[in-house]
């Protein structure tokens, strides 16, 4: 399956609903009255594309029927324009260091599949044909030790563990050592979900990184934080306060396959001038794919 196949794949829920709500306001109101943009605001504000990309959106609209009338203009066609050149404008890939071990910290609330991103990255980075390790840094949820271990197993690479209930910067400065001595590519920290609201759990995350950042100077390289796409707009309020603790380098939207709010996606990079440098459209391990601004768009107001 071609890359746009899967983001159209991925995409199909926000996208259905979409598509439906603009026919039925274009076919009704083809002459767009102020009835119209309002009912068109409405249907881009119910995606999740937020007030800022919605705003640019309408603005382009209007210009466009100014200029062409209504006959010759295509809705779809100038909010694709629109959302691709708003996305496109800061797109990059993986960070690598000028030399050595990169290391790649990824952060994020429980639940939104942090330990399963860091294995698909881990794959990803094999898949280029470089060397990866894993660190387990989630000391405190059941199981998140075996699940690593497991996916480590399942795709030959190697997991640096301590026990439950360890110092996880403890663990994070051995896997850091780890890397440096078996010279990897990557090395990437799945760390414990903690509640953007939750102060201490986040000065944990920064002593994390300062232990990190000892052991070699200028880790962890990458910042990545991984937001449920099913979460809608409340993946806003924790990219910001995530953003506050700990610089972001960018972001991992996982689940879009499941929501129809993908135009979150759209909101958090306009809002936050984060790059999105990949997202989760399924289950397997190469369901993990780099972000395409233009794929992405077309994906989303394909006709």
């Amino acid at each position: 399956m071609g890359l746009f196949a899967k983001f159209k794949a991925g995409l199909q829920k926000t996208h259905s609903k979409l598509v439906h709500e603009i026919k039925r306001i274009v076919t009704r109101s083809p002459k767009l009255d102020a009835g119209g943009i309002d009912e068109l605001e409405a249907a881009l504000i119910a995606a999740d594309l937020g007030m800022a990309m919605t705003s640019q959106i309408i603005g382009a609209v209007r210009l466009a029927y100014e200029t062409q009338g209504g006959a010759g203009m295509d809705v779809f066609a100038v909010a694709r324009q629109e959302v691709e050149k708003s996305l496109a404008s800061n797109q990059s890939g993986l960070c690598k260091a000028p030399q050595g071990l990169t290391v790649v910290s990824i952060v994020g609330v429980n639940g939104t599949g942090k330990t399963t991103t860091a294995a698909k990255l881990a794959h990803l980075v094999q898949s280029r044909g470089e060397t990866t390790l894993l660190a387990a840094c989630d000391t405190f949820r059941a199981a998140a030790i075996e699940q690593i271990k497991l996916w480590g197993q399942r795709l030959k690479v190697e997991v640096i563990a301590g026990a439950y209930g360890a110092d996880a910067a403890s663990v994070a400065h051995d896997a850091v050592a780890a890397g440096q001595a078996r010279k990897a590519d990557y090395l990437f920290v799945d760390t414990a979900g903690r509640l953007h609201t939750k102060h201490n759990l986040m000065q944990e995350l920064q002593k994390l990184h300062r232990v990190m950042g000892k052991q070699l100077p200028g880790a962890p390289h990458e910042v990545l934080l991984v937001l449920d796409a099913t979460t809608g707009m409340n993946a806003l309020n924790q990219a910001r306060e995530f953003n506050k603790a700990v610089p972001l380098s960018g972001l991992i939207v996982t689940k879009l396959d499941g929501t129809s709010k993908g135009g979150m996606v759209v909101a958090i990079q306009k809002e936050l001038g984060l790059p999105i440098k990949y997202v989760g459209l399924g289950e397997q391990p190469d369901d993990l794919q780099p972000f395409d601004a233009k794929q992405f768009a077309g994906a989303l107001f394909g006709e």
